[in-house]
């Protein structure tokens, strides 16, 4: 078998150069959230707002740019082999065009659902919902466990309980369907604020992002920090 020499490249994907002088390069993880694809709210506090209407809200085309943004970003970072962990709220009310895009977006995505996705636990209409999910994502959780550097991660739309709905934002809603802070390290969405690390938890948002997914080295770097 041709020897593989590796060295690890950018967003930490794996480069190696097999004895042919082939590059070889092995897919990359990746972390957002809160896309909201198709929410015109969303999109105008996002600056997606050049034209109006009589409620103050952006206009179709500018909900159409949001979305195409969106795309471009994931685009030109995701590779077709890559993962990427959607930590919820694709959408606001999970509509077939939010689907639509998810299919269109290179990788295999796994979802975590937060409140606005209606294959959360929390929402009665899950059980019929999620087999047709399945069909845009490979996996739909409300929660999961990773592993990196040797320590446990946990992944979930919602922070713990203790950051509330976001810096500056007054109450804590869903407190029922948060995990419990027992000192893991957490990914999270949910809260649209430009914060990243803080304390345990790490905001994969892409508001804090540049409306971009997150790479996973830089998890594994917020992971290393004292």
């Amino acid at each position: 078998m041709p020897r593989c020499v590796t060295q690890r490249g950018s967003n930490g994907r794996e480069r190696g150069r097999r004895a042919t002088g082939r590059l070889v390069t092995a897919p990359s993880v990746w972390y957002t959230s809160d896309i909201h694809i198709g929410h015109r709210l969303v999109a105008g506090i996002r600056g997606f707002n050049a034209v109006l209407d009589d409620e103050g809200k952006p206009s179709p085309d500018d909900v159409a740019e949001h979305d195409r943004v969106l795309g471009a970003n994931w685009d030109a970072v995701v590779k077709p082999g890559d993962q990427v962990y959607v930590l919820g709220d694709i959408s606001i009310n999970g509509g077939q065009h939010a689907l639509d895009w998810i299919a269109a977006r290179p990788g295999t995505k796994h979802l975590i659902a937060g409140n606005h996705d209606p294959v959360h636990p929390m929402d009665r209409r899950a059980t019929k919902k999620t087999p047709h999910w399945l069909g845009y994502f490979e996996t739909v959780q409300p929660f999961m466990r990773r592993k990196l550097g040797g320590q446990d991660l946990l992944l979930s739309h919602f922070p713990y309980a203790s950051w509330g709905d976001g810096e500056g934002r007054e109450g804590s809603r869903y407190d029922q369907y948060r995990l419990p802070d027992l000192g893991a390290k957490l990914l999270h969405g949910h809260t649209h604020g430009t914060e990243r690390g803080h304390g345990a938890m790490l905001h994969v948002g892409v508001d804090a992002w540049g409306l971009s997914p997150v790479p996973q080295q830089a998890v594994i770097d917020w992971m290393a920090t004292p």
